[in-house]
C-alpha cells in the first residue's frame, strides 16, 4: 500500500511537471505575442508620424507663399488705416477746438438733450455687443476642414511636377524570358522576376545569360524618350538598367555584369548602398545613403544621350550618365539579386510608369 502511494504521488508530481512546462511555455507565447504587440503598434505609430510629416512638408511651402502674399496685403491696408486714424486725428483736434468755443453759449436744455443722446448710444453699443450674439459656425468650419483635405490631396497629385513629364515618356516593358538565368522565374505577363534556388528546366540558347542573374526586354528601343519604373520595395541587392544586345550573356561573370562593360548603364543597390555603374567605373552615391526608395525610375533620351536614375517615390535625381551618342538598340535590364543571406527573396516588379504609385 505504501508503494502503491508512492507511486501515486511520484505520477502526480510529474504530471504537475507537465503542467508547469505547459504553464512556462504559454507564458513564453504569450511574452513574444507581447514583443509582436509592440513592434506593430510602433511601427503603425511611425506610419502614421510619417503621414503626418509629409503632411506637414506639403503645407509648409503652401503657407509660406501663402503668408507672404497677407503680409503684402497686410502691409498695404495698414499704410491705408494709419493715413484714416491721422485724418481722423487732425479731425478730432479741430472739433475739440469748436467744442471749447461752443461750450460757453450752450443753453440748459441743450445739455440735458445731449446727455438723452449719450445714454442712448450707450444702450446700442451694449445691445449691439452682447457675447451671446457670437456663435462659432460649425457648418463653415466642417467646410474648411473640407477643403483642406481637398486641397492636400489636389497638392499630393500634382507634385511633383515632372512626374508628370516623365509619365508621358512612360514604355511598356515586358521581360524576355529565353534570356533570363536559370535560376530566375519571369512571371506570365513579363512584368516580375524573382531569384529561386533552384536551377530551372528552360532551353539552353546564346541570349540567355548562365553566369549572371540578369533579364532583359523583348522589345529595345533606338530613338525616342523613354522612362520606365521598377518596384524595388522590400529588397536589400538589386541592380537594374539599359543594355545594348551585345552585352557578354555567357564566360567571364563580371564580363556579364550590369555596368561593368560599356554596352550597359546600371543602378545598383547592395545593403543600404546605391551604386551607378558604367565600363567597370563605379560611382557611389553617399547622398542618398540611408535612404530607401519603393521605386526606382529609369529615363532616357536618345535625342539627349542621357540615362537617368531616379528614387520615382519623390523623383529625387540618383546619377545621370551622359552618353552624348547611343550606337546601338537599348534594352530595359534587370537583377533581383541572391537571397543575400535570406534577406532578398522579394521579386523585382515593372510598374505602370504612366500612373503614380498609389499612395500607402
Amino acid at each position: 500500500m505504501k508503494g502503491h502511494t508512492q507511486e501515486t504521488l511520484v505520477k502526480h508530481q510529474q504530471h504537475l511537471q507537465r503542467q508547469r512546462d505547459v504553464v512556462a511555455y504559454r507564458m513564453k507565447k504569450l511574452a513574444a505575442k507581447q514583443v509582436d504587440f509592440t513592434k506593430k503598434t510602433n511601427a503603425l505609430k511611425e506610419k502614421i508620424k510619417k503621414k503626418y510629416e509629409d503632411m506637414k512638408r506639403v503645407l509648409d511651402e503652401d503657407l509660406r507663399i501663402t503668408l507672404t502674399q497677407l503680409d503684402m496685403e497686410y502691409q498695404a491696408t495698414e499704410c491705408t488705416i494709419e493715413d484714416r486714424i491721422e485724418r481722423c486725428y487732425h479731425l478730432s483736434q479741430e472739433l475739440d477746438q469748436e467744442i471749447a468755443q461752443l461750450s460757453t453759449q450752450m443753453e440748459k436744455e441743450e445739455t440735458d438733450d445731449k446727455d438723452a443722446e449719450t445714454e442712448r448710444r450707450i444702450a446700442e453699443t451694449m445691445k449691439a455687443t452682447d457675447p451671446e450674439l457670437l456663435q462659432v459656425d460649425e457648418f463653415k468650419n466642417e467646410q474648411l476642414l473640407s477643403l483642406t483635405i481637398n486641397l492636400l490631396l489636389f497638392i499630393r497629385s500634382q507634385v511633383p511636377v515632372t512626374k508628370k513629364l516623365f509619365q508621358s515618356y512612360a514604355s511598356d516593358v515586358v521581360l524576355d524570358p529565353t534570356t533570363a538565368h536559370p535560376k530566375l522565374i519571369i512571371s506570365p505577363k513579363g512584368d516580375l522576376v524573382e531569384y529561386t534556388d533552384t536551377w530551372q528546366e528552360v532551353p539552353e540558347n546564346p541570349s540567355r545569360f548562365d553566369t549572371t542573374l540578369n533579364a532583359i526586354s523583348r522589345q529595345g528601343f533606338r530613338e525616342g524618350r523613354h522612362y520606365w519604373e521598377v518596384q524595388v520595395s522590400g529588397k536589400t541587392y538589386w541592380e537594374i538598367g539599359l543594355t545594348y544586345p551585345s552585352i557578354p550573356r555567357k564566360g567571364r561573370e563580371e564580363d556579364c555584369w550590369l555596368g561593368r562593360g560599356d554596352e550597359s548603364w546600371a543602378m545598383e543597390f547592395f545593403n543600404g548602398d546605391y551604386t551607378a555603374w558604367h565600363d567597370r567605373v563605379a560611382h557611389a552615391l553617399p547622398v542618398v545613403a540611408g535612404q530607401h526608395f519603393t521605386r526606382i525610375g529609369i529615363y532616357s533620351s536618345f535625342p539627349g544621350g542621357l540615362v537617368c536614375f531616379l528614387g520615382a517615390d519623390t523623383m529625387t535625381p540618383l546619377h545621370c550618365f551622359y552618353v552624348a551618342t547611343f550606337t546601338n538598340v537599348l534594352h530595359q535590364a534587370v537583377c533581383p539579386g541572391h537571397d543575400n543571406q535570406g534577406s532578398n527573396w522579394k521579386p523585382l516588379k515593372i510598374c505602370d510608369a504612366s500612373r503614380s504609385a498609389p499612395t500607402l
